[in-house]
């Protein structure tokens, strides 16, 4: 049985759409008018236990509000959720004591007293067993390097500093389930090595189960073997990291600067027997994808030079942002990614 079930969740909010100027603020007040927003459409979902899963979009996509209703902040419009067994809303205190979690730069650790003092706290909370509390505070100071920071306040830790002590803080209790939104943002690249390191380890050694929401995608890389994609309150992708990277590797991506974009070079772009695929074309900027069996680099320049005049041509390596960026990119193209 799956730790996390998600069936046809959503979640709608209900906007006052206000007016302009006074006028408009006093007509809003007697006569108010409202949209439905949709933040999450029908979305559907597992997780097993143990699975380390990057759930991943743009701004506004819904990622955030779908971990909030997996750890019960907020209540979905319809739909079913299951984790650990339990509905999050209505059982929110049982489900609290199994599940971590870290939102960003949204402490979870007491500003003005020392950091030793928040987690003492954290264990009174989680009723952490005494010698399961000094094991794991062991464990995490030596691999987070804490021990220097554990009698300092919270308000004088720097970013990165604060981080590791909150992201040891998540996992203090032996958690299930763990939900990281954005742990590692604004943070430089030893810092980051430290976390995605520690998070790797401890679900090698506890099964913990890891759901991680993030705009570096080299976490994602890092840290998870399976992707889950949503675009708009809807996810556009689920499935195995490396499938998708193995399926995109047998193609090569290209950016190709262009003097100008002419009708004629857009319609060889647009041709389906030309060899390669039409990405997206941002100014003259042109980006495609195409078959390293079928075709070469050297074969496109060709074809295409007899229409422009190429400036600049770059390939890019098959890396989880490229795949990210042009399975958004079919998307507002109106194509779908076939498995």
């Amino acid at each position: 049985m799956a730790i996390i079930n998600v069936e046809n969740l959503k979640k709608e909010y209900k906007i006052n759409v206000k007016k302009e100027g006074l006028a408009g603020a006093i007509l809003s007040l007697f006569n108010p008018k409202y949209e439905i927003k949709e933040a999450v459409k029908g979305i559907n979902f597992d997780i097993e236990e143990g699975e380390m899963v990057g759930y991943i979009g743009a701004n506004g996509a819904g990622k955030s509000t779908t971990i909030k209703m997996l750890t019960g902040i907020l209540t979905p419009t319809s739909g079913k959720i299951l984790v650990n067994g339990l509905v999050p809303t209505k059982n929110r205190i049982k489900n609290n004591m199994k599940i971590g979690a870290v939102f960003g730069q949204r402490t979870q650790l007491w500003w003005d007293i020392p950091v030793i003092e928040s987690y003492k706290l954290i264990q009174k909370i989680y009723e952490i067993p005494m010698e399961t509390y000094k094991e794991n505070l062991e464990y995490f100071s030596e691999t987070l390097g804490l021990k220097e920071l554990l009698h300092v306040p919270v308000r004088q830790l720097s970013l990165g500093q604060k981080m590791r002590c909150e992201i040891a803080a998540a996992f203090l209790h032996n958690p299930k389930i763990v939900y990281l939104d954005e742990p590692t943002i604004g943070l430089d690249f030893m810092v980051k090595g430290k976390i995605r390191k520690f998070i790797k380890q401890l679900n090698k050694d506890k099964k913990t189960t890891v759901i991680l929401t993030t705009h570096d995608l080299q976490d994602i890389e890092e840290i998870c073997s399976r992707i889950i994609i949503i675009d708009k309150g809807s996810i556009m992708f689920d499935g195995d990291l490396e499938e998708i990277k193995e399926e995109f590797s047998k193609h090569a991506f290209a950016n190709i600067l262009v003097k100008e974009v002419t009708q004629e070079l857009q319609d060889i772009l647009n041709d389906k027997n030309v060899g390669f695929e039409l990405l997206s074309i941002d100014e003259n900027n042109i980006n495609i994808k195409f078959d390293r069996s079928q075709i070469t680099i050297a074969g496109i320049f060709d074809k295409l030079s007899l229409h422009c005049s190429i400036l600049d041509l770059s390939i890019q390596d098959v890396s989880i942002e490229t795949i990210v960026k042009t399975l958004y990119e079919r998307k507002n193209l109106g194509a779908g990614y076939a498995r």
